[in-house]
């Protein structure tokens, strides 16, 4: 395939960032040129947990159910365990819905997971294929793996990219309008740019605080050896060899991860030491093929000092860098395409402010630093619990010990996965786009969420009826919400039309709608944000106006 030598966009990075924001700018007609030194996408699990608000967007793009058939089967459950070691005692487990359960589920639900969609355990490796797969179907979109992002100058402008492939053999030029680097957490665009990570690095705990080893591997007898209900997270505790590991299929793939006991050395373990590490969590004998191995280190909470300069802007590891608990990177990852793709989408078609771009950095870096810390305290809780010696033998006190563990682990596993806070939660308040109503938002508790129409924040969602989302029902781009009565809308249409805006008006059926808004009038945003809502539309053109970057 020949790479075009102009863009709109040229993004580096085809990781879950650079490719859901190729989906967002396809979606909308803007030509992207996407190149990522890889030779295809991910082959090691990565990250494991797709949250809720993740699956409404992909529900936006229409993705969501090829993205739900992925990963495991669909009866599999997705429940969380804790272990002495995994064929020997179970101390915790907190049951979630298997993927063919979770789309019926989620219809009943109401209150703090009142949502369009449940969350999905799926390897990254999974949704990088749909993503790409849906990319590259886009008109104007050029995904190019086993290329990298050379170097970069910009100017008023444009960027000027110079791309070569992975081996040094070819180079090309790519100019482009803007330049996103989604390039990971050794990202050479945030380094080009003079941005530096900061926060807490090096964090130091029993566990998730140090060098990891990650193991993808084959094991076929598993569920025949390890006599417990399967589950999608397995957890060890115990104060030999502390593991988390996920289900990948199924059928016996599963990605492992150790932390590095003192005087282990990385570079000494060889395939049958990383086998014998997963062999020793076990605690139980089986055949088992490694499919690779790598290391990684836990204990970081880190985000970029900046997200733009000029005409290039940073998302993704690239902008800040997570300890994997509670799922948060990749999915952290996502909003920022998101957040991001609506606004380039706007001002290359002339419709967006001349500060809109500006609103991404102001937006999404509180947003990281919020996830980043929420990640943090579930790796505390995790890793900073010390498993006592008797837990493990089959004596009166290592009875009471498991029994110990056991509550802290099933109050734990609710403070990290039953989080509705963190995922429908993040807000954007103080944004210059945003115009408040002087109402006070709700308090951000990682563990509830209540459902507010206060500008800045999520939607409140409602199921119209068995098979249609409230969020069904909004446009691809701008929404303008009508929960009560005949509101004249007429302000809205005449003001979207002078601006070019793509305004849907929407006037659902729905009795609780007004009571939960607390306004006849909502206006929302391409990425599902609640941007103003209001008792009547007569301030239509200086909403708009506002919302949409031309501000004064």
């Amino acid at each position: 395939m020949v790479i075009p030598v102009e863009a709109d966009v040229l993004i580096a990075g085809g990781g879950p960032c650079g490719l859901m924001l190729a989906n967002e700018l396809g979606r909308r007609g803007i030509s992207a040129v996407l190149v990522d030194e890889k030779s295809s996408t991910a082959f090691n699990p990565q990250a494991n947990a797709t949250q809720a608000r993740t699956m409404e967007h992909y529900r936006r793009l229409g993705i969501a159910r090829d993205v739900r058939a992925q990963g495991l089967p669909g009866e599999y459950p997705t429940d969380i365990a804790y272990f002495t070691r995994y064929a020997a005692y179970e101390l915790a487990r907190f049951s979630l819905p298997s993927a063919k359960q979770a789309t019926d589920v989620i219809k009943r639900m109401s209150g703090s997971w009142s949502a369009a969609e449940l969350p999905h355990r799926v390897s990254q490796k999974f949704v990088e294929t749909v993503l790409r797969r849906h990319a590259e179907a886009l008109p104007g979109i050029s995904v190019n793996y086993g290329w990298r992002l050379a170097s970069f100058t910009q100017d008023a402008d444009g960027v000027t990219g110079i791309i070569e492939k992975a081996d040094g053999s070819e180079r090309k030029t790519v100019r482009a309008a803007y330049l996103v680097g989604a390039d990971g957490p050794r990202s050479k665009t945030r380094e080009a740019l003079g941005f530096s990570l900061g926060g807490e690095t090096g964090v130091q705990r029993d566990f998730m605080g140090g060098r990891m080893c990650a193991v993808y591997l084959r094991a076929p007898d598993f569920y025949k050896v390890v006599p417990h209900a399967p589950a999608w997270m397995y957890v060890t505790f115990n104060d030999d060899r502390r593991t988390f590991m996920a289900a990948v299929d199924g059928k016996g793939e599963f990605a492992f991860h150790t932390q590095l006991r003192s005087g282990e050395d990385e570079d000494a373990i060889t395939d049958d030491m990383a086998k014998a590490m997963f062999l020793r969590a076990a605690g139980a004998d089986m055949p088992v093929e490694l499919l690779a191995r790598g290391f990684w280190t836990a204990g970081h909470a880190l985000v970029a000092n900046g997200f733009q300069k000029g005409r290039v802007f940073i998302g993704g590891d690239a902008a800040h860098l997570f300890t994997p608990a509670g799922g948060l990177g990749y999915n952290t990852a996502i909003e920022d395409a998101v957040n991001l793709g609506w606004k380039l989408a706007s001002v290359l078609k002339g419709k967006g402010g001349p500060k809109l771009l500006e609103t991404y950095a102001q937006e999404r870096q509180p947003l990281a630093r919020r996830n980043t810390a929420y990640a943090k305290s579930f790796a505390d809780s995790l890793g900073l619990i010390s498993a006592p010696p008797e837990l493990e033998q089959a004596s009166s006190e290592g009875d009471k010990a498991r029994a110990v563990a056991g509550e802290y682990f099933n109050a734990h596993a609710r403070r990290e996965f039953n989080i509705p806070g963190v995922t429908f939660g993040g807000r954007y308040d103080g944004s210059p786009i945003v115009v408040g109503d002087g109402s006070t938002p709700p308090l951000d508790r990682p563990n509830e969420y209540v459902p507010s129409a206060c500008p800045g924040g999520r939607p409140p969602h409602v199921w119209i009826d068995e098979q249609t989302s409230l969020y069904d029902l909004f446009g691809f781009e701008w929404t303008l919400l009508v929960t009560q009565g005949e509101v004249d809308t007429t302000p809205f249409e005449e003001a979207a039309k002078a601006l070019a805006l793509d305004l849907k008006i929407v006037r659902p059926d729905h009795a609780g709608l007004f009571e939960l808004y607390e306004a006849p009038l909502a206006l929302i945003r391409p990425d599902q944000i609640v941007a103003w809502r209001g008792q009547d539309a007569k301030d239509a053109n200086s909403v708009l106006r506002q919302a949409n970057g031309f501000l004064d």
